[in-house]
Protein backbone atom coordinates (compact mmCIF):
# COMPACT_ATOMS: atom_id res chain seq x y z
CA UNK A 1 0.00 0.00 0.00
CA UNK A 2 1.44 3.36 -1.07
CA UNK A 3 2.34 5.80 1.73
CA UNK A 4 0.65 9.13 1.00
CA UNK A 5 1.92 11.16 3.94
CA UNK A 6 4.22 10.82 6.94
CA UNK A 7 3.84 12.73 10.17
CA UNK A 8 2.53 12.27 13.68
CA UNK A 9 -0.63 12.34 15.74
CA UNK A 10 -0.34 14.92 18.51
CA UNK A 11 -2.55 15.26 21.57
CA UNK A 12 -1.28 16.99 24.67
CA UNK A 13 2.47 16.28 24.84
CA UNK A 14 2.09 12.90 23.12
CA UNK A 15 3.52 12.43 19.60
CA UNK A 16 2.73 9.23 17.69
CA UNK A 17 4.64 8.83 14.40
CA UNK A 18 2.29 7.55 11.68
CA UNK A 19 2.07 6.88 7.97
CA UNK A 20 -1.11 7.66 6.05
CA UNK A 21 -2.66 5.48 3.34
CA UNK A 22 -5.76 5.93 1.16
CA UNK A 23 -8.60 3.91 2.70
CA UNK A 24 -10.95 4.06 -0.28
CA UNK A 25 -10.69 4.05 -4.08
CA UNK A 26 -13.11 4.86 -6.84
CA UNK A 27 -14.16 1.81 -8.83
CA UNK A 28 -15.52 3.73 -11.81
CA UNK A 29 -14.23 2.81 -15.26
CA UNK A 30 -12.28 5.76 -16.73
CA UNK A 31 -13.17 7.01 -20.20
CA UNK A 32 -10.76 8.84 -22.51
CA UNK A 33 -11.86 11.43 -25.05
CA UNK A 34 -10.85 10.37 -28.57
CA UNK A 35 -10.94 12.02 -31.96
CA UNK A 36 -13.86 10.29 -33.70
CA UNK A 37 -12.11 10.31 -37.07
CA UNK A 38 -8.92 8.48 -36.05
CA UNK A 39 -9.57 7.31 -32.44
CA UNK A 40 -6.55 9.22 -31.13
CA UNK A 41 -6.76 10.57 -27.55
CA UNK A 42 -7.19 14.34 -27.62
CA UNK A 43 -5.08 16.69 -25.49
CA UNK A 44 -6.25 19.39 -23.10
CA UNK A 45 -5.04 22.78 -24.32
CA UNK A 46 -4.57 26.00 -22.30
CA UNK A 47 -5.73 28.70 -24.70
CA UNK A 48 -5.92 32.47 -24.29
CA UNK A 49 -8.89 33.81 -26.30
CA UNK A 50 -7.58 37.40 -26.08
CA UNK A 51 -4.10 36.63 -27.48
CA UNK A 52 -5.51 33.83 -29.64
CA UNK A 53 -2.72 31.39 -28.83
CA UNK A 54 -1.86 28.39 -26.67
CA UNK A 55 -0.34 29.23 -23.27
CA UNK A 56 2.38 27.25 -21.43
CA UNK A 57 2.35 26.62 -17.67
CA UNK A 58 5.20 29.13 -17.26
CA UNK A 59 2.85 31.87 -18.47
CA UNK A 60 0.04 30.99 -16.01
CA UNK A 61 -0.66 32.97 -12.82
CA UNK A 62 -3.43 32.58 -10.26
CA UNK A 63 -6.23 35.07 -9.76
CA UNK A 64 -9.55 35.36 -7.94
CA UNK A 65 -12.50 36.92 -9.80
CA UNK A 66 -14.05 39.40 -7.33
CA UNK A 67 -16.28 41.01 -9.99
CA UNK A 68 -17.14 39.82 -13.47
CA UNK A 69 -14.01 40.24 -15.56
CA UNK A 70 -11.98 41.72 -12.65
CA UNK A 71 -9.32 39.68 -10.85
CA UNK A 72 -7.10 39.93 -7.80
CA UNK A 73 -3.72 38.42 -8.74
CA UNK A 74 -1.99 36.12 -6.23
CA UNK A 75 1.65 35.21 -6.94
CA UNK A 76 3.66 32.47 -5.23
CA UNK A 77 5.06 34.85 -2.59
CA UNK A 78 1.54 36.01 -1.65
CA UNK A 79 0.34 32.42 -1.29
CA UNK A 80 3.45 31.28 0.60
CA UNK A 81 2.96 34.00 3.23
CA UNK A 82 -0.59 32.77 3.86
CA UNK A 83 0.14 29.04 4.00
CA UNK A 84 -1.01 27.32 7.20
CA UNK A 85 1.37 25.55 9.57
CA UNK A 86 2.81 22.58 7.68
CA UNK A 87 4.29 20.79 10.67
CA UNK A 88 3.40 17.29 9.44
CA UNK A 89 1.15 16.75 12.42
CA UNK A 90 -2.42 15.61 12.97
CA UNK A 91 -3.17 17.90 15.89
CA UNK A 92 -6.04 16.60 18.00
CA UNK A 93 -7.92 19.57 19.44
CA UNK A 94 -10.81 17.87 21.25
CA UNK A 95 -12.36 14.47 21.92
CA UNK A 96 -16.08 13.99 21.20
CA UNK A 97 -18.66 11.25 20.61
CA UNK A 98 -18.89 10.01 17.02
CA UNK A 99 -22.69 10.29 17.18
CA UNK A 100 -22.37 14.05 17.65
CA UNK A 101 -21.08 14.52 14.08
CA UNK A 102 -23.67 14.21 11.32
CA UNK A 103 -22.51 12.12 8.30
CA UNK A 104 -22.96 15.17 6.04
CA UNK A 105 -19.66 16.50 7.42
CA UNK A 106 -17.54 13.49 6.41
CA UNK A 107 -15.38 13.74 3.28
CA UNK A 108 -12.48 11.28 2.73
CA UNK A 109 -11.04 8.43 4.80
CA UNK A 110 -7.39 7.47 5.31
CA UNK A 111 -5.79 4.60 7.18
CA UNK A 112 -3.12 5.52 9.73
CA UNK A 113 -0.38 3.00 10.43
CA UNK A 114 2.44 3.29 12.99
CA UNK A 115 5.79 4.57 11.75
CA UNK A 116 9.31 4.01 13.07
CA UNK A 117 9.06 3.08 16.76
CA UNK A 118 5.49 4.28 17.24
CA UNK A 119 3.76 0.90 17.71
CA UNK A 120 3.34 1.19 21.50
CA UNK A 121 2.00 4.76 21.48
CA UNK A 122 -0.24 3.83 18.52
CA UNK A 123 -1.71 0.87 20.44
CA UNK A 124 -2.16 3.05 23.52
CA UNK A 125 -4.20 5.70 21.69
CA UNK A 126 -6.24 3.02 19.90
CA UNK A 127 -7.12 1.31 23.18
CA UNK A 128 -7.92 4.60 24.91
CA UNK A 129 -10.28 5.62 22.09
CA UNK A 130 -11.99 2.21 22.13
CA UNK A 131 -12.50 2.18 25.89
CA UNK A 132 -13.74 5.76 26.16
CA UNK A 133 -15.88 5.56 23.04
CA UNK A 134 -14.47 8.90 21.88
CA UNK A 135 -13.00 10.18 18.62
CA UNK A 136 -10.46 12.96 18.22
CA UNK A 137 -11.26 16.18 16.35
CA UNK A 138 -8.07 17.36 14.66
CA UNK A 139 -6.52 19.72 12.14
CA UNK A 140 -4.04 18.67 9.46
CA UNK A 141 -2.30 20.39 6.55
CA UNK A 142 -1.91 18.31 3.38
CA UNK A 143 -0.46 19.86 0.21
CA UNK A 144 -0.75 23.37 1.70
CA UNK A 145 -4.47 22.89 2.42
CA UNK A 146 -5.62 22.92 6.02
CA UNK A 147 -8.40 20.46 6.77
CA UNK A 148 -10.56 19.58 9.72
CA UNK A 149 -10.51 15.86 10.53
CA UNK A 150 -11.42 13.19 13.04
CA UNK A 151 -9.29 10.30 14.28
CA UNK A 152 -11.12 7.11 15.25
CA UNK A 153 -10.76 3.33 15.33
CA UNK A 154 -11.98 1.13 12.46
CA UNK A 155 -11.52 -2.64 12.71
CA UNK A 156 -8.48 -2.29 14.97
CA UNK A 157 -6.82 0.40 12.80
CA UNK A 158 -6.64 4.12 13.45
CA UNK A 159 -8.26 6.07 10.63
CA UNK A 160 -8.40 9.76 9.86
CA UNK A 161 -11.42 11.19 8.10
CA UNK A 162 -11.32 14.71 6.72
CA UNK A 163 -14.53 16.58 7.46
CA UNK A 164 -16.01 19.77 6.08
CA UNK A 165 -15.89 23.01 8.04
CA UNK A 166 -19.36 24.29 8.99
CA UNK A 167 -19.06 27.09 6.40
CA UNK A 168 -18.64 24.45 3.69
CA UNK A 169 -21.94 22.72 4.48
CA UNK A 170 -24.88 24.45 2.84
CA UNK A 171 -27.89 25.23 5.00
CA UNK A 172 -31.02 23.17 4.41
CA UNK A 173 -33.08 26.36 4.12
CA UNK A 174 -31.51 26.77 0.65
CA UNK A 175 -33.40 23.68 -0.55
CA UNK A 176 -36.66 24.80 -2.21
CA UNK A 177 -40.02 23.18 -1.52
CA UNK A 178 -39.16 21.16 1.61
CA UNK A 179 -42.39 20.53 3.60
CA UNK A 180 -42.50 21.78 7.18
CA UNK A 181 -41.54 19.24 9.86
CA UNK A 182 -44.99 19.56 11.46
CA UNK A 183 -46.86 18.79 8.21
CA UNK A 184 -49.96 16.74 9.04
CA UNK A 185 -50.08 13.35 7.30
CA UNK A 186 -52.89 10.77 7.03
CA UNK A 187 -52.43 8.34 9.92
CA UNK A 188 -53.09 5.30 7.72
CA UNK A 189 -50.44 6.28 5.15
CA UNK A 190 -47.93 7.00 7.89
CA UNK A 191 -48.56 3.64 9.55
CA UNK A 192 -48.13 1.78 6.25
CA UNK A 193 -44.91 3.70 5.49
CA UNK A 194 -43.56 2.77 8.92
CA UNK A 195 -44.51 -0.88 8.34
CA UNK A 196 -42.74 -0.82 4.95
CA UNK A 197 -39.59 0.49 6.65
CA UNK A 198 -39.83 -2.30 9.22
CA UNK A 199 -40.23 -4.92 6.49
CA UNK A 200 -37.12 -3.63 4.70
CA UNK A 201 -35.04 -3.22 7.87
CA UNK A 202 -31.96 -5.40 8.33
CA UNK A 203 -28.42 -5.21 9.66
CA UNK A 204 -25.97 -3.37 7.41
CA UNK A 205 -23.82 -5.81 5.43
CA UNK A 206 -21.66 -3.88 2.91
CA UNK A 207 -21.01 -7.03 0.83
CA UNK A 208 -24.71 -7.16 -0.08
CA UNK A 209 -24.43 -4.03 -2.22
CA UNK A 210 -22.75 -3.89 -5.63
CA UNK A 211 -22.33 -1.34 -8.38
CA UNK A 212 -24.51 -3.06 -10.99
CA UNK A 213 -23.86 -0.36 -13.61
CA UNK A 214 -20.09 -0.79 -13.34
CA UNK A 215 -20.47 -4.57 -13.63
CA UNK A 216 -22.64 -4.25 -16.75
CA UNK A 217 -20.22 -1.72 -18.27
CA UNK A 218 -17.23 -3.98 -17.58
CA UNK A 219 -19.01 -6.94 -19.19
CA UNK A 220 -19.92 -4.81 -22.24
CA UNK A 221 -16.30 -3.70 -22.62
CA UNK A 222 -15.06 -7.30 -22.38
CA UNK A 223 -17.59 -8.39 -25.00
CA UNK A 224 -16.46 -5.61 -27.36
CA UNK A 225 -12.81 -6.57 -26.82
CA UNK A 226 -13.72 -10.17 -27.64
CA UNK A 227 -15.53 -9.01 -30.80
CA UNK A 228 -18.93 -10.12 -29.56
CA UNK A 229 -22.19 -8.26 -29.87
CA UNK A 230 -23.08 -6.33 -26.74
CA UNK A 231 -26.37 -7.46 -25.23
CA UNK A 232 -28.44 -4.91 -23.38
CA UNK A 233 -28.70 -5.71 -19.69
CA UNK A 234 -32.13 -6.92 -18.64
CA UNK A 235 -33.63 -5.13 -15.69
CA UNK A 236 -36.93 -5.19 -13.90
CA UNK A 237 -38.96 -2.19 -14.98
CA UNK A 238 -40.64 -0.63 -11.94
CA UNK A 239 -44.40 -0.67 -12.10
CA UNK A 240 -45.90 2.78 -12.47
CA UNK A 241 -48.32 3.37 -9.62
CA UNK A 242 -49.81 6.83 -9.38
CA UNK A 243 -51.83 6.48 -6.17
CA UNK A 244 -49.66 6.73 -3.03
CA UNK A 245 -51.85 4.44 -0.93
CA UNK A 246 -51.88 1.80 -3.68
CA UNK A 247 -48.10 2.07 -4.00
CA UNK A 248 -47.72 1.51 -0.24
CA UNK A 249 -50.05 -1.51 -0.34
CA UNK A 250 -48.17 -3.12 -3.23
CA UNK A 251 -44.81 -2.43 -1.60
CA UNK A 252 -45.95 -3.94 1.70
CA UNK A 253 -47.23 -7.05 -0.07
CA UNK A 254 -43.91 -7.53 -1.90
CA UNK A 255 -41.80 -7.01 1.21
CA UNK A 256 -43.97 -9.41 3.24
CA UNK A 257 -43.48 -12.07 0.56
CA UNK A 258 -39.75 -11.44 0.57
CA UNK A 259 -39.55 -11.80 4.35
CA UNK A 260 -41.52 -15.03 4.30
CA UNK A 261 -39.14 -16.51 1.71
CA UNK A 262 -36.15 -15.47 3.83
CA UNK A 263 -37.63 -17.18 6.92
CA UNK A 264 -38.25 -20.40 4.99
CA UNK A 265 -34.61 -20.44 3.76
CA UNK A 266 -33.41 -19.86 7.32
Amino acid sequence: MHTMWKGSIQFGMVHIPVKMYAATEKQSIPFRYLHKECQTPVKNVRYCPHCEKDVSWEEIIKGVEYEEGKFVLMDQEDLKALQPDNSKAIKILDFVQLEEIDPIYFDRTYFLGPADTGEHAYALLRSALEQTGKIGVAQITIRSKQSLAVVRVYEGCLVMETIFYPAEVRHVTHVPGVPASDTELPAKELKMAQQLIENLSTSFTPENYTDTYRQALQEAIEQKVAGKEVVEAKGNEPEKVVDLMEALKQSLEKTKTGKEKSKKKA
